[in-house]
């Protein structure tokens, strides 16, 4: 079980550097693509990446392993976008503008690249990131397991409250609670 917690953690912290890279590269109005309020990860690419970690066998060759992680991570992506806009009523992506998506969850371009992706996480990475998350104390992954659950409950709060991801940013919260405030003691 902790070493799904460090897979988990690793692959949304890549995640959240794959967005940043790529939200600069295309020049994108809104540089910073967060899922948490404090920490920098994107949980779709964690969990997407650790569920495949899980699913496809070792031994698979890089073509199938690619295969495999495109057809679990996209499955995954598409649960999460449903369970961001049924329980908090956000969209921290949408790909209608795409061509072959599934109502804006999932393109066939992105399911491509989940895969190569997927493939070389898997191929290259996750052997090493198994030998590290086996050898991390159990201090360590207490400590992170309390910070992580404390920034999704935090998260959690801000989204079924405001629902509005650009608030998950401590300095857009701040401005947000201040405003609160201010229209509160102005009545």
């Amino acid at each position: 079980m902790q070493s799904v917690l460090w897979f988990f953690i690793a692959y949304s912290f890549i995640g959240y550097c794959l967005e940043r890279i790529y939200a600069a590269a295309i020049h994108a109005p809104q540089q910073t693509r967060k899922c948490f309020l404090l920490l920098p990860l994107c949980p779709v690419y964690g969990l997407a990446m650790t569920t495949a970690a899980v699913m496809v066998p070792k031994q698979w060759p890089f073509l199938c392993t690619a295969a495999a992680g495109a057809l679990i991570c996209t499955a995954v992506e598409y649960l999460v976008h449903w369970l961001y806009e049924t329980i908090f009523s956000v969209s921290f992506w949408d790909y209608t503008g795409e061509k072959l998506n599934l109502r804006g969850r999932v393109c066939l371009r992105f399911t491509a690249i989940w895969g190569i992706l997927s493939a070389v996480g898997l191929k290259l990475y996750q052997p090493g990131l198994a030998l590290l998350a086996a050898a991390m104390p159990s201090q360590v992954t207490a400590w992170v397991w309390l910070l992580f659950t404390a920034d999704c409950a935090l998260s959690t709060v801000v989204l079924l409250r405001y629902h509005n991801t650009e608030l998950l940013s401590l300095p857009a919260l701040l401005r947000q609670l201040r405003a609160s405030s201010q229209s509160s003691t102005s009545r």
